[in-house]
């Protein structure tokens, strides 16, 4: 069997929290998000992905250029402030209100804003815990030249490709805007949901 095919099936089990009698595979995840959640920032770039099969499936190659970042965020819908001026009771409450971004697409902004040189080109889940939930970034240096150099990797480079992660242009920031499937039923998702608001308002 090929090796990335052993990586990938090594993970499966640890996030399935399997346990055989040769080694306990929910045991190790636990140790590292240990390790991940005691790290003192929430943006860490790291030598090498964790998840490579995942990665390497998501654009990764191990050349210059490439940066590996891992984000610890918070799970939930995020801090909502309850109204202080009057509110019928059903518009009072501060639950079950959702983010209107994935929790991905989130992480994937912010390992841009630390790394303002770079583009993301994916990301991918490694782990979460009771409070976090953390992610592996790939960024690609735009400026570099070996990454101007591939023929395969050139058009991140262009000008149109510029803050992909804040303007919802990564395969999560597609999802969260309703980009991920076409036919009835997405008509006014494109080409922004705040567009066909505009529209329906004139």
């Amino acid at each position: 069997m090929p090796a990335m095919k052993l990586i990938q099936r090594t993970f499966e089990k640890e996030f399935g929290g399997k346990k055989d009698k040769a080694y306990d595979y929910k045991a190790a995840l636990r140790e590292r998000l240990i390790g991940y959640r005691n790290e003192a920032e929430s943006v860490v770039r790291v030598d090498r992905p964790t998840n490579l099969p995942r990665a390497r499936t998501l654009g990764y190659k191990a050349k210059e250029g490439f940066v590996i970042v891992r984000v610890r965020i918070r799970k939930g819908s995020g801090a909502h402030v309850r109204p202080n001026a009057g509110r019928r009771p059903k518009r009072m409450g501060v639950k079950r209100l959702t983010r209107h971004q994935s929790i991905q697409a989130i992480a994937e902004a912010r390992a841009a804003k630390k790394y303002p040189n770079c583009e993301v080109l994916n990301s991918y889940y490694v782990g979460e815990d009771g409070q976090k939930k953390y992610f592996e970034v790939i960024l690609v240096d735009v400026s570099h030249p070996v990454i101007i150099a591939d023929k395969n990797l050139e058009w991140i480079t262009f000008p149109v490709h510029k803050g992909r992660a804040n303007r919802g242009l990564t395969a999560k920031g597609k999802k969260s805007r309703g980009h991920h499937k076409k036919g009835t039923g997405t008509e006014k998702t494109r080409p922004s949901k705040r567009a066909a608001q505009k529209k329906k308002n004139k």
